[in-house]
């Protein structure tokens, strides 16, 4: 069933207007005439079944009929990216929303490669994969702010995930038995079972304790982070420093290995 997502409040009964570009899809390219049925969300009120009520020159007319889904969240995940070019941006966001990250924050750093971004034209494409995807929410793409600002008024409750991938510094605090960031998936293990142990409950990895953590993940842009930044993110406390593995990834292919992982461990895979 064609789902598309809407601002309007839902109840039964309510009349819909859908968009020109969201009329014309379902007139013109879908063929759909009156009597034919869709799903529409606006992520506050679940998933309602509509049904195409008129069409005319100006667009289509719906009418909502009844729920089909209680409204739903992911986990609170999100994710934090440098500016890249805009090809890998645009799928950065698009399978970020497909891997279910709540709020997407771009962010421009020191060795950041573009500083111009049409933030209407990413939405818009969080917008259809959640349409896609099925998910009864869309993402919010903030835009983009210096990496330094964001840690400034950072809420430290929410832990970052760094994916460091220069992340070999021998006398650094956190890492493994010789000083080294941790495998991603490793670090988010150990994140979980100290904070299990902290709140007096089993001292293993379990998901289910995690799930409403509220967590974050950072990637860089294409050239790396600076030394700075790194030194910097390595000193905030609520800064887990991880790494993707031996290989330097593209921006967009760590953001998907890293967001995949992360719902492996404390998400809702």
């Amino acid at each position: 069933m064609i789902r598309l997502f809407v601002p309007n409040d839902l109840t039964a009964g309510v009349g819909v207007e859908p968009k020109p570009d969201q009329a014309r899809y379902l007139t013109a390219v879908m063929r759909l005439g009156p009597g034919a049925e869709i799903a529409l969300f606006n992520g506050r009120d679940g998933e309602w079944l509509a049904r195409i009520s008129e069409v005319s020159r100006r667009g289509c007319h719906l009418v909502v009929r009844e729920m089909l889904r209680g409204q739903h969240f992911p986990p609170d995940l999100e994710l934090v990216v440098a500016l890249v070019k805009r090809a890998p941006l645009e799928t950065i966001i698009e399978k970020a929303t497909e891997l279910g990250v709540r709020r997407i924050h771009l962010v421009m750093t020191r060795r950041t490669n573009s500083d111009h971004v049409k933030l209407e034209r990413l939405q818009t494409i969080a917008v259809e994969a959640a349409e896609q995807t099925g998910r009864l929410d869309v993402p919010e793409v903030v835009k983009p702010l210096k990496l330094e600002t964001l840690l400034q008024d950072w809420d430290p409750s929410r832990r970052l995930v760094f994916c460091d991938e220069a992340g070999d510094d021998p006398s650094a605090e956190w890492g493994g038995p010789d000083g080294r960031a941790k495998p991603l998936l490793q670090a988010l293990k150990s994140e979980n079972a100290a904070e299990n142990a902290a709140q007096h409950e089993v001292q293993h990895f379990s998901p289910e304790a995690q799930q409403n953590s509220p967590w974050a993940v950072l990637i860089g842009p294409e050239g790396g982070f600076d030394p700075e930044e790194r030194r910097r993110l390595r000193s905030l406390p609520f800064v887990t420093p991880a790494t993707l593995g031996p290989r330097i990834l593209r921006a967009d292919t760590a953001a998907i290995a890293a967001l995949t992982l992360w719902q492996a461990a404390l998400g809702d895979w």
